[in-house]
């Protein structure tokens, strides 16, 4: 017989509770589960599109780090005293008159074009003329960035060259 002192429930009493309620006590719907699976899928997605690195930002990268490369060139030349040229090899560039392994002579992606062949010349004059590399990519046929200098300031990339 049910009483109605504290602490007694109907488990204690004999009868059973409510199907509906234990359900719900034991855990979560199979709905509810899968609506938690699909907003944690749109989430990796979203964040996997975000961090995806495109052939644009590929292309600036390259043309950042080349006009790095050639301050640092310049700037090794006329330290050493010795003439440095930069000049295009089968994959990659070559640094000549450079400390061996001081300088880099691989492009960081392979969809990476230099319009020409231009050699540079980048000291040890503290004064060199204007030089300058245009840059495309293969992955973007029509976008192009020029690395260049006046022979007084630094090398800086500029927007897209005139194809």
């Amino acid at each position: 017989m049910p009483t109605s002192a504290a602490g007694s429930s109907t488990l204690l009493c004999g009868s059973l509770p409510p199907k509906r309620a234990s359900r719900r006590a034991i855990g979560f719907t199979l709905i509810e589960l899968l609506v938690v699976v699909a907003i944690i899928a749109i989430a990796t997605a979203g964040v996997s599109f975000a961090l995806r690195d495109s052939a644009g930002n590929q292309l600036e990268r390259e043309a950042a780090r080349l006009a790095s490369l050639f301050d640092a060139a310049r700037a090794q030349s006329r330290s050493t005293g010795q003439p440095m040229r930069w000049r295009l090899t089968d994959g990659g560039f070559r640094f000549e008159g450079a400390v061996p392994g001081s300088l880099p002579e691989r492009w960081l992606s392979d969809d990476v074009q230099v319009a020409g062949n231009p050699v540079l010349v980048l000291g040890p004059e503290p004064l060199i003329g204007p030089q300058e590399v245009v840059l495309a990519s293969t992955a973007l046929p029509g976008r192009m960035l020029r690395v260049r200098t006046d022979g007084v300031r630094p090398f800086q990339v500029t927007g897209e060259a005139a194809p």
